[in-house]
């Protein structure tokens, strides 16, 4: 259930910073090499420099990332770069953005979520190294900076209509757009009768993890981490909660774009001697050219893959589920066998190139990417073996999965446009 908490944000003083773009910046986890450095560029204070520093030659277990990010938002809230806001307050948050020719707006409310793992459904599995990533940070820092994206069903809006009656006509207290165009604003709701009317209609919800994964299980490792050495909540914001964005699965504006994957590693590997063996459990159409490929897969519906390798341009249609019957437990659901991610892991990955759970956990052999056409040059160029090219998810299919309490194989979603980070942060308060 959606036990959810006004907290004190901590936020940007732009009248010290200049504009929010400047000091924003996508999740952690896309955060690439040529995006870190941009933000380095636009802000000494932009928040990439907490949630993603850049490593220096002389970086070992007393000064390095984490202790510079410490540093950072010490120096910052000193400085009055960053500023706690007086009141308790929940914050709507909209994102106004283009998808597949449609101008839409997604809209949700960023609050504290009590942290109780058992009552979170999550869907998607996580890696190990970012997990470990997040958690020294955390220790370092005792903040929350990106949100988590949550999901959760009310067909009837009664959240969304509160939410919408608190803000209209006020101003937004952050706005900014991001790389890619999008709009994001923030208003801050303070009217404690306004907060509880929206607690009460969310108080019922199940919640569901759609993006931040790898947030709520940190923040679940350090909630017992603290238990276990004693510490105690000192406020509303501290290590019991996490801060969080939910949006309403039934409320217009909720798009997914597909993961894909670029395979790399395999000995010996022969473009043709694979799709000639895929020719068994799957139907496979050759194309003349990328283009092709996209537009064939996008058409072909559930259990349907474009496959870029070498020169070779294909559709694979999976005509034999028995491959994935013999390689999926017999105890998941078939919701879960019939995800595309699902077919790709068990039909291609491990029963065609002997990519197994392992491999792909340890990622020796797969990489991901939300950008197919430059993961197909990559393709061209020799970088990578293998181009799978994936349908999205939808979401309905996210909610039926993790209410079978399961989870699906890692990055099998994209939830568009991404949160940014740095709107609003939560330091915690911690007695020790």
């Amino acid at each position: 259930m959606a036990q959810i908490i006004p907290f004190r944000g901590v936020r940007y003083d732009v009248t010290k910073v200049g504009s929010a773009e400047d000091v924003v910046a996508p999740p952690y986890d896309r955060v690439y090499p040529d995006v870190q450095q941009a933000c380095y560029a636009r802000s000494p204070h932009n928040i990439v420099r907490i949630i993603k520093g850049m490593e220096e030659t002389d970086d070992d277990e007393n000064s390095n990332v984490y202790t510079r990010a410490a540093a950072h938002l010490e120096a910052w809230i000193e400085q009055g770069i960053l500023v706690r806001d007086e009141a308790s307050a929940l914050y709507a948050y909209h994102q106004t953005y283009t998808f597949g020719g449609e101008r839409l707006t997604r809209k949700g409310v960023i609050a504290l979520g009590k942290l109780e793992p058992e009552r979170v459904h999550a869907h998607e599995r996580t890696l190990r190294g970012p997990r470990e990533d997040r958690l020294r940070l955390m220790r370092e820092t005792e903040a929350n900076f990106g949100q988590i994206f949550m999901l959760y069903s009310d067909p009837e809006r009664v959240a969304d209509r509160a939410v919408s009656a608190a803000i209209e006509g006020v101003t937004p207290i952050v706005e900014a757009r991001d790389a890619d165009g999008n709009e994001h604003r923030v208003w801050a709701i303070t009217d404690p009768a306004l907060i509880e009317e929206i607690q009460r209609a969310l108080a019922d919800k199940d919640l569901y993890i759609a993006d931040g994964h790898h947030r709520y299980e940190t923040a679940v490792n350090y909630l017992r981490e603290c238990e276990e050495k004693g510490w105690r909540p000192a406020a509303p914001e501290s290590f019991d909660v996490r801060m969080m964005t939910l949006f309403n699965v039934d409320e217009p504006g909720m798009s997914i774009r597909p993961i894909h994957r670029l395979v790399h590693g395999i000995e010996g590997f022969d473009a043709e001697g694979f799709l000639e063996r895929a020719e068994g459990p799957f139907e496979v159409e050759r194309h003349a050219t990328y283009a092709e490929m996209a537009e064939a897969t996008r058409r072909g519906g559930p259990g349907t893959f474009g496959c870029a390798a070498g020169a070779c341009f294909a559709t694979l249609r999976l005509k034999d589920c028995a491959i994935v019957d013999r390689l999926v437990p017999a105890e998941r659901s078939d919701d879960y066998r019939a995800l595309d991610v699902t077919v790709l892991h068990a039909g291609l990955l491990e029963h065609l190139l002997g990519i197994d759970a392992k491999a792909l956990e340890e990622q020796t052999n797969v990489s991901y990417t939300v950008d197919p056409e430059r993961g197909a040059a990559a393709v061209a160029e020799g970088a990578e073996q293998i181009l799978f090219y994936l349908n999205a998810t939808s979401p309905e299919e996210v909610v039926r999965v993790a209410d079978h309490g399961e989870k699906m194989p890692q990055k099998s979603t994209d939830f568009y446009p991404k949160l940014l980070t740095g709107l609003v942060l939560s330091k915690m308060e911690i007695e020790k």
